[in-house]
């Protein structure tokens, strides 16, 4: 497994690889991995000649008072499981040489990224989108592995691929979760112990709205009022959605006529942390 962290280093091989035929695979990571990033190399590798990751903690999707500066940085650790898993190349950039001095060139997002996520935390798909062109700009990977569990981020990422023309296909993951239901995330691990008991409230509100739907309940109101109720009974400190839309446009809906998704952002303790599950309910 090759290293690189400067710019003019990942582009060449990776082109070079291209022209002889092979497929390449890019798993784009924060990271902090956990087994659901793994999962995504999984993926890679089992379809693509060549799988490359990159570990960058971007500092422009984080807002003011989020936790950029205590995010997890267990960078030889993850180097160690990007080996053990398969990873052909990893590409490490510094955050000067991604926005140098005078960057001022952004990406505006979809429409998709106004809701939700766009509502409690402005700005963070700007960043998302800007990051992911500059990835996809210096990595000539012909697909990109994104986990479902950040449901709308993937629906941004599609979107700002089809209206760009960029020619890379997007290849959505399943999520992957602990025995006890809980979504994996890099920021589990700032969980306490009885945090990590009561985060399990996230995926239980999701389970129960698909219980209910699968019985024949088909008005959203009450199916968001019981997911409120599930977090809050448990002892979520906050929730800033939980909501059932769209799953293609995020817009609401007043009845189950379409594919739609259940979603949830709420904090637990000091931990901020989003699940979803997608379904379908006839009319």
């Amino acid at each position: 497994m090759k290293v690189l962290h400067k710019l003019h280093e990942i582009y060449a091989p990776l082109d070079f690889a291209r022209r002889e035929g092979k497929s390449i695979g890019l798993v784009p990571t924060m990271g902090a991995l956990h087994q659901g990033h793994y999962s995504l190399v999984d993926e890679s590798v089992a379809q693509c000649d060549l799988t490359v990751a990159t570990i960058f903690v971007n500092p422009s999707q984080f807002g003011p008072k989020e936790d950029l500066s205590r995010y997890p940085r267990p960078l030889d650790q993850d180097l160690a499981g990007l080996a053990k898993a398969g990873t052909d190349y990893v590409f490490v950039p510094e955050s000067t040489d991604i926005y140098p001095n005078g960057h001022s060139t952004w990406v505006e997002p979809p429409a998709v990224a106004n809701p939700l996520e766009g509502e409690f935390r402005p700005g963070h798909y700007r960043g998302v989108a800007t990051i992911v062109l500059k990835l996809f700009n210096l990595i000539p990977a012909t697909v990109a592995y994104f986990g479902m569990k950040d449901y709308q981020q993937l629906l941004v990422i599609r979107r700002m691929v089809e209206d760009l023309n960029i020619p890379i296909r997007i290849q959505p993951c399943a999520t992957i979760r602990e025995t006890d239901g809980l979504a994996m995330s890099s920021r589990n691990r700032y969980l306490s112990p009885e945090d990590r008991e009561k985060a399990k409230c996230l995926s239980r509100a999701l389970q129960h709205v698909e219980e209910l739907t699968n019985s024949g309940e088909g008005k959203i109101d009450f199916l968001e009022s019981e997911m409120h109720r599930i977090l809050e009974q448990a002892g979520a400190t906050h929730v800033d959605y939980a909501r059932i839309v769209d799953a293609e446009t995020l817009e609401s809906l007043s009845r189950f006529t379409t594919p739609s998704v259940a979603l949830i952002a709420a904090r637990i303790g000091n931990t901020r942390l989003i699940d979803n599950r997608v379904f379908w309910v006839m009319q």
